[in-house]
């Protein structure tokens, strides 16, 4: 009898115990990692199925605008449910990095220079561009546009799809490219064309990024505000769609990839950082999915691949201050919402 209490007691202790010994070992108690992440499905998905196949890990993908993820990441700091930000640039992601756990890549030796994680949270992942995505199939002969300045045009008015700056990054880049370059390197001279180029917009603001590359892809719009990958599979498939850096001025940003602080499955979460960083996968984005690497071994794509992205040096790059915006970030989205409100 002895020897069956004590039998009992042991099972009965190993029920109460193994729990906490599976959290308390690097919270890895699945073979997932969760990744919230305001990318294109079409985009991530060689990338993901690659790190399936080459780990077994389960990728679980949530997506939405940067704006919302990092708004219900907050919401969920007491319970993380996601382990992993894959995607949104810098001034979006910088006011929340107390979101996110410090990691330092295996691969940070090889980012370029400038685009390393100084911050601990933020490893940067591409470099991206804001565009304007033109549909010449339904855009008058008699407007051409080169940059900011055509959006002004009168018969333009209601034909621009956009989305909100709030709660997407790729249309935050957007606001700033549009305020640095308008305003000839000074923000605040950017107001009175983005009081003008509001109004031509005409009240009309689209659900998502994704909604502005459909729209002008099935000719609603006629141009939209958007970011350098997105028009291309429209590109690729022969449709009448033109990708145009702004004469004005391009401003180039880094979109991130962050660990959820108390991820919990963060051990998975770091390999997965570590793997989409690497340059196998860096290649295969920069080369075949029409985002740029931020590493400095990855050699130009093909002239000839139609997926080969516009040199740099064939584009008028601008500078913006990153510190200048992110402490006017806030003040910046209310003078826009004031100024559409007023519309």
């Amino acid at each position: 009898m002895n020897l069956m209490k004590k039998l009992m007691f042991c099972i009965m202790a190993a029920m109460v115990l193994f729990p906490f010994a599976v959290y308390a070992g690097g919270r890895q108690d699945r073979n997932v990692v969760v990744v919230y992440t305001p990318f294109r499905d079409e985009f991530i998905r060689p990338m993901v199925d690659a790190f399936e196949a080459e780990t077994g890990i389960r990728v679980e993908l949530t997506f939405a605008g940067t704006g919302v993820l990092t708004g219900r990441i907050r919401a969920e700091a007491a319970n993380p449910i996601a382990d992993v930000l894959w995607g949104g640039m810098l001034p979006t992601v910088v006011p929340a990095i107390y979101l996110f756990e410090n990691h330092t890549s295996i691969n940070e030796p090889y980012m370029q220079p400038g685009f390393r994680n100084v911050e601990g949270p933020i490893t940067r992942f591409n470099l991206n561009a804001s565009v304007l995505m033109v549909n010449t199939q339904q855009l008058p002969a008699h407007i051409q546009i080169r940059g900011y300045a055509d959006l002004l045009h009168p018969d333009l008015r209601g034909r621009i799809a956009m989305t909100d700056p709030g709660t997407s990054a790729s249309s935050f880049d957007h606001l700033v490219n549009q305020l640095y370059a308008m305003g000839n390197g000074n923000p605040e001279a950017g107001w009175e064309y983005m009081e003008a180029f509001i109004r031509n917009v005409d009240g009309i603001m689209m659900g998502s990024s994704s909604a502005v590359i459909n729209s002008v892809a099935a000719g609603e719009h006629w141009v939209g505000l958007t970011f350098e990958e997105g028009p291309m599979p429209h590109v690729m498939a022969g449709a009448p769609i033109e990708v145009v850096y702004m004469e004005e001025g391009v401003i180039f940003q880094p979109d991130g990839i962050h660990i959820v602080r108390n991820a919990p499955n963060i051990d998975n979460a770091r390999r997965f950082v570590d793997f989409v960083t690497g340059r196998d996968i860096q290649l295969m984005m920069d080369h075949n999915l029409s985002r740029r690497t931020v590493r400095n071994d990855i050699p130009p794509g093909a002239p000839g691949n139609p997926r080969t992205l516009r040199p740099m040096a064939q584009i008028n790059v601008i500078e913006s201050d990153l510190a200048r915006t992110l402490a006017n970030r806030d003040v910046w989205l209310a003078r826009f919402q004031q100024l559409w409100d007023q519309i």
